[in-house]
């Protein structure tokens, strides 16, 4: 049953129905505040323990200059799915003491096949987008968040400041707690990790730069905070309902789309650090993974600073190509791409005709990722060396104008000891 977890006003009831078909919850129609600007939505699968945390950082929100943010421009969706503990109950006793916001909470019991975090957050999505086109029309945010995260409290007027600029959607810093579970050495990769990203989000500023998306930016874009607009939700087709990784597929729909994206370093959550994660793939999953390496004496690897750069460049000149392509009326015939086909390892006569034929960019480079080779020479490097190198592209580009020489990046390849090993571990994007 969802319902309001709020004292409602006269003409809303107080028990909303749902009826449940297969994984699809129709949700009723609550009257939103005429001043409802954005919609956060929550999914929560047994997590009474951290959601009065969490609520209470989306109760205590201000402006950028630490007002208290009007309480009718947001609302709060909470979906307690396939739980046994006291989720809902829990927020509607948050809300009782805090009633002023209006919280909404529905518990459903999803299908074995549809209860995963994806269909939740889709459901959440779906209703929020649909709430927010009563009040704000297609420039409503519906920001996502997870149970067990802390949003910042400027977390709303930030986000709102980067959708005002131009922006259609925003990935906020994500910080975990600072005590990480599983020893020293799991904290040390953790820290390694998360400093690779956002060396390697530097360096592609560098490269590639990104008008949407200037330095300082960083690398995120995952359910715990993520926002976009109401057009641009409608405009992909909505969330992916995938059984993790949800967050990624939908920021690939949006970049894939054209759409502007923002990483923006000033919004900011803390999220948990902990092990026993609900979805199979995230942060809990990937501390588990280091803990165990650790164990073995295996090392993560990376991509080298040298592979991303090439990737980078080629991408830079083909947006280039393909945007001299499109100014053409109708689009020219171009010739074998041999050579760019050959950097971005796909074929040749395939590049040039998906250059002529793609309607946005972030179709064409999602094609090149999907049929370029899969295993490519001298990409891979461990972890240390990779900052190290990342460093020293990060320097060799900004020192580029001062015509300053800088000596080349080191080999990335170096001697293990007989009993280490080395091992990928999620090559594509990660938790935190």
């Amino acid at each position: 049953m969802f319902t309001a977890a709020r004292p409602l006003l006269s003409s809303e009831t107080t028990f909303l129905r749902t009826q449940q078909l297969g994984s699809h919850v129709e949700w009723p129609a609550a009257s939103p505040s005429t001043r409802l600007r954005i919609s956060v939505i929550i999914p929560a699968k047994d997590e009474a323990e951290n959601l009065p945390a969490t609520l209470a950082a989306l109760a205590a929100q201000t402006d950028l200059q630490g007002q208290p943010l009007d309480f009718a421009s947001y609302e709060v969706l909470v979906l307690a799915n396939n739980c046994h503990d006291q989720t809902a109950n829990v927020v509607r006793a948050f809300a009782q003491r805090h009633p002023r916001l209006a919280f909404y909470v529905a518990e459903v019991q999803l299908p074995a096949l549809d209860a995963h975090v994806g269909q939740a957050r889709r459901l959440l999505m779906d209703e929020a987008c649909r709430r927010l086109e009563r009040s704000a029309g297609s420039a409503g945010i519906i920001a996502s968040t997870d149970a067990d995260t802390r949003v910042s409290p400027t977390w709303l007027a930030a986000i709102q400041s980067e959708i005002q600029a131009g922006n259609d959607a925003v990935g906020g810093r994500i910080f975990p707690e600072r005590t990480i579970s599983g020893g020293c050495l799991v904290r040390r990769t953790h820290l390694r990790d998360a400093t690779y990203r956002v060396l390697r989000a530097h360096l592609e500023s560098l490269v590639d730069p990104d008008p949407a998306d200037p330095w300082p930016r960083h690398h995120q874009h995952y359910g715990a905070s993520l926002a976009l607009t109401v057009a641009a939700y409608r405009q992909v087709g909505g969330l992916p309902a995938v059984p993790f990784l949800e967050d990624e597929a939908l920021w690939q729909a949006l970049r894939r789309h054209d759409l502007r994206l923002r990483h923006s370093p000033g919004v900011q959550v803390t999220t948990s650090a902990r092990y026993a994660g609900r979805v199979a793939v995230g942060l809990s999953w990937q501390l588990r993974e280091w803990a165990q390496m650790m164990r073995q004496q295996r090392e993560p690897l990376v991509e080298s600073g040298a592979a991303l750069v090439a990737d980078w460049a080629a991408r830079r000149k083909l947006r280039q190509l393909w945007e001299n392509n499109r100014m053409q009326a109708p689009p020219r015939p171009l010739p074998s791409c041999i050579r760019m086909a050959a950097i971005l390892s796909v074929p040749a006569g395939a590049l040039t005709k998906q250059i002529t034929n793609a309607a946005t960019f972030g179709a064409l480079w999602e094609w090149v990722q999907t049929h370029r080779a899969s295993w490519r020479r001298g990409r891979l490097t461990t972890l240390p060396l990779a900052v190290a190198e990342l460093r020293l592209l990060i320097a060799q580009y900004q020192l580029a104008e001062l015509d300053v020489k800088v000596p080349a990046p080191a080999p990335t390849r170096r001697m293990l000891a007989p009993s280490q090993q080395v091992q990928t571990i999620l090559r594509g994007s990660m938790a935190v």
